[in-house]
């Protein structure tokens, strides 16, 4: 059974700003999370973690590819304390920039300092980006923020997902169970490579929802609805919903809402769930 837990620990909101967040399909998620919330939630492209503060499980699985988002969020989870002076200035910044791109050279990757450095990078950068050069440094420059909002302990957020796993790595290396119920949010399928996620093509995206189809418990796939994103979605057998999303098709005149396709798979009524392990 679910741990009812204390209602303050679920109100969490994320601690990182990241691109492409799901917040705004909450409302559809939880009518359609709720006759499964006793499952362990598994999110294969976690990100911000929008979505799973926002349905607040009682377990759940996190994976993302990206080593430095794993890595805050696991000392996150530890009730990690920031003592370093987080200033809105392009001199902090850049001196703070410089010293976590020192860490990642020498091969500290996983300490507490570079977890605190990374959330102030994330929260005082250009628009949250995470970006990389070639010689694997972080080069987003400071930001326009006013007044960025900053916290120093993390007990709360900890509290909230003490029962969580956080893992980093390859989609398919995770180890499902049967009733895991997933939630995919993988990089968008986008017309223009331009702006595509770097390693994330289109063989990865038949690879994902191929995987995806093979589970026997509940999936939901949410990307961008291209034509060919549909076609390969039902072809795999999901059922489609196409929802407007808050952001718009481009700055180029044209103030559509962009349309989302949310695929689902498996949603009939939960049995029972596996132990109550995470």
């Amino acid at each position: 059974m679910r741990c009812p837990g204390d209602p303050r620990e679920r109100a969490v909101t994320p601690p990182l700003k990241w691109a492409g967040g799901k917040r705004w399909q909450l409302p559809y998620l939880r009518d359609v999370w709720g006759p499964h919330a006793d499952r362990r939630l598994v999110e294969p492209f976690c990100g911000g973690l929008a979505v799973s503060l926002g349905l607040a499980p009682a377990r759940a699985l996190l994976n993302d590819v990206n080593p430095h988002l794993v890595n805050f969020y696991r000392w996150a989870r530890r009730g990690l304390v920031i003592d370093l002076p987080l200033l809105n200035d392009a001199t902090t910044y850049y001196r703070y920039r410089a010293r976590f791109n020192d860490l990642l050279a020498q091969g500290s990757d996983a300490t507490r300092e570079t977890a605190a450095l990374f959330y102030y990078l994330n929260r005082t950068g250009y628009n949250g980006l995470c970006r990389f050069n070639g010689s694997g440094q972080f080069n987003v420059p400071f930001g326009r923020y006013l007044r960025p909002h900053y916290d120093q302990e993390f007990s709360a957020f900890g509290a909230a997902v003490r029962r969580w796993r956080f893992s980093c790595g390859d989609f398919e290396a995770l180890r499902l169970r049967p009733d895991d119920f997933v939630y995919a949010d993988p990089p968008y399928d986008v017309p223009f490579t331009k702006y595509a996620s770097a390693g994330f093509g289109w063989d990865d995206q038949v690879r994902a929802a191929t995987w995806l189809a093979r589970h026997p418990g509940p999936v939901v796939l949410t990307n961008q609805a291209t034509e060919r994103i549909r076609t390969l979605y039902a072809g795999l057998g999901f059922h489609l919903d196409v929802l407007a999303a808050p952001r718009r098709i481009s700055c180029t005149g044209d103030r559509r809402a962009a349309a989302e396709v949310v695929a689902t798979r498996n949603l009939r009524p939960a049995g029972p769930a596996s132990p109550d392990l995470c």
